[in-house]
């Protein structure tokens, strides 16, 4: 089996940014919210910018949608959407300086035409934005967050987000834009202030995702941080029990079948694991299946306390 490098074991809570992809539906922004609240309650000051369709990260926290602009969800923990129009406009207004100039510029329709078909112009500016807040946004001489936490799109869309200074600069090597994909991809480079963590799942497609994910990022050398095994099933039942149950007759039948179904679960999950393990060389973490209610602040605190071990 292949050891994690040594640089993957060092701690997240460390980094100027932490990014979280993966396949969709795998849990993202439940690992996002969770390690924001972890590190907000060791007194850091954390923003999580959301780089999707959907706010999901203060709706997991149980507070308001945040919207484009930043607001406290808890003490110490903010959150901002980053959507492309605002990105647009705060970026353009850094370079040009003035609102009149940006407005003659940015507000013309055949300008905004050519602006909107620019491939990866989406993927610039919001990115953009995530690295203003994790490298150069600073408050009273210091820089404004101690965490930036990215809850990054899906697998391919996340990719190509966090890969766009390399593409743009195989292109454009000089001027303003140029120098900032520079910083940017300086940033994401950097494993001293940046890691990129993988959420999957312990069933076939999220797993084969993430082993070809992990590769992906592995070429374009951006560090990585953590697997996050996320709806790990663990073993309730012996394999006498499972037999007593199944004995109980037509009265047990459906507590035989759900213990039956549990423990499928348990098996295939220590299955996924011994294949992440064996394929992924950085540390996984697995978060348990919560079977709450509902999920909000509380169902957040129990992941926060599964992944202590990275932290």
């Amino acid at each position: 089996m292949q050891q994690p490098r040594p640089e993957a074991r060092a701690g997240l809570l460390d980094r100027r940014l932490v990014v979280f992809t993966g396949k969709g539906g795998t849990g993202k922004s439940t690992l996002s919210a969770a390690l924001a609240l972890a590190a907000a309650k060791r007194g850091k000051r954390v923003l999580v910018c959301e780089v999707t369709a959907r706010e999901r990260v203060s709706e997991l926290l149980g507070r308001p949608a945040s919207g484009p602009q930043i607001h406290e969800l808890l003490p110490n923990l903010y959150s901002v959407h980053v959507r492309p129009p605002e990105a647009m406009r705060e970026y353009a207004l850094m370079i040009l300086r003035y609102e009149t100039l940006y407005n003659l510029v940015f507000e013309n329709k055949i300008v905004r035409y050519f602006l909107t078909a620019a491939p990866s112009l989406a993927e610039i500016v919001m990115l953009g934005k995530v690295y203003w807040h994790a490298a150069r946004e600073m408050e009273r001489g210091r820089p404004r967050w101690d965490l930036v936490v990215l809850d990054a799109p899906a697998t391919g869309h996340g990719l190509t987000l966090l890969t766009v200074p390399d593409v743009f600069l195989g292109i454009v090597s000089e001027g303003p834009l140029a120098r900032d994909m520079r910083d940017m991809q300086s940033l994401l480079k950097d494993p001293a202030r940046c890691r990129t963590c993988i959420v999957t799942l312990p069933e076939e497609m999220p797993a084969n995702e993430a082993i070809e994910l992990h590769g992906a990022l592995d070429r374009h050398g951006l560090p990585q941080g953590a697997l996050f095994l996320n709806g790990v099933f663990v073993p309730r039942f012996t394999p006498q029990e499972r037999t007593l149950v199944a004995r109980g007759g037509p009265l047990l039948a459906a507590a035989a079948d759900a213990a039956e179904s549990h423990e499928a679960r348990a098996d295939l999950s220590v299955r996924y694991q011994q294949l992440l393990r064996a394929e992924v060389p950085l540390p996984l973490v697995t978060v348990p299946y919560l079977f709450d209610r509902s999920f909000g602040l509380q169902s957040i605190e129990k992941v926060a306390s599964a992944i202590e071990a990275v932290l």
